[in-house]
């Protein structure tokens, strides 16, 4: 008999397996963000963080989980995340809100291009011309998918590009406090658990209430987005951004597929053209 041969994976390579599984549970929490209707947004972002946040503590507690933040400077960077991260949440939110979800799914996937600006500077990862060209033609392909919408969409799209900075800025730390041994589901529960706090206030004195629709939407956009949460955060702490950032452009397909499917949304030969640009963007770089 042959013997069995084991296929096992680079690090590089579960990193790219992990950030397509964020961009995943991403494009579905956008979706429910969107089916959930007319709920404000803050309101939207703190049932997101809270049922994340919960869910977080549960597996902590059952994987016994250390809270130990490991001292005063990965508090500081715990703190810079969660900032970042709140904030690209809401401007990516009011997006989800107001432009089609894969138009706003595109403006959030700048933040590769801005994870790997910062990264020059926090982590001291330089990308090298190969690297930049990958992700510059992953960016070309993104913009054939954005094209209409920014001629009378110009809030919604600054707003959706503001959140794609912020989230490059929040990956950039999560890979920080990885490599310093902070646990990923730890990054994802302080993360979750202080935007829960922070939008708290907010929630107590402007609370519209829902239907039973509505609280199941949301319900079901903390989830995914506690999956996204977990997979974007193991993925960055598996490798560089320059590795992996192009394959969070799939998104943008996840995010085309379930807005025709739930919402009628039709890409156009444009966005089609794109997607087929991105495909190849992460082709290049799975082999590069």
């Amino acid at each position: 008999m042959e013997k069995e041969t084991k296929i096992t994976l680079s690090e590089k390579h579960k990193g790219i397996l992990y950030i397509c599984g964020a961009a995943l549970g991403f494009a579905v929490m956008n979706l429910f963000v969107r089916l959930s209707g007319d709920v404000p947004t803050l309101q939207k972002c703190f049932f997101r963080n809270i049922v994340a946040a919960l869910f977080a503590f549960f597996m902590m507690q059952k994987n016994n989980v250390s809270y130990q933040v490991g001292g005063k400077r990965n508090l500081f960077y715990l703190l810079i995340r969660s900032c970042a991260g709140l904030m690209g949440i809401v401007c990516n939110f009011y997006a989800v809100d107001h432009l089609p979800i894969s138009d706003a799914s595109m403006l959030n996937k700048l933040s590769p291009f801005f994870a790997m600006v910062f990264s020059i500077f926090v982590l001291k990862e330089m990308a090298g011309m190969k690297e930049w060209g990958i992700v510059a033609l992953a960016f070309t392909g993104a913009l054939f998918v954005i094209k209409p919408s920014f001629q009378w969409e110009v809030i919604p799209a600054l707003l959706g590009t503001l959140g794609g900075a912020c989230a490059g800025l929040a990956y950039t730390y999560v890979r920080k406090l990885g490599s310093r041994g902070v646990s990923g589901m730890f990054i994802v529960f302080f993360f979750s658990a202080f935007s829960s706090v922070v939008l708290l206030p907010n929630l107590l004195m402007n609370f519209q209430p829902m239907e039973w629709y509505q609280w199941l939407d949301l319900t079901g956009a903390g989830l995914a987005a506690m999956v996204g949460q977990i997979c974007i955060t193991t993925a960055y702490t598996k490798a560089p951004a320059k590795e992996i950032s192009v394959f969070d452009y799939s998104q943008i397909i996840f995010a085309a597929i379930l807005g025709f499917v739930f919402l009628g949304e039709l890409p156009d030969g444009f966005s089609v053209v794109g997607y087929g640009i991105i495909l190849v963007a992460a082709i290049l770089k799975w082999k590069n």
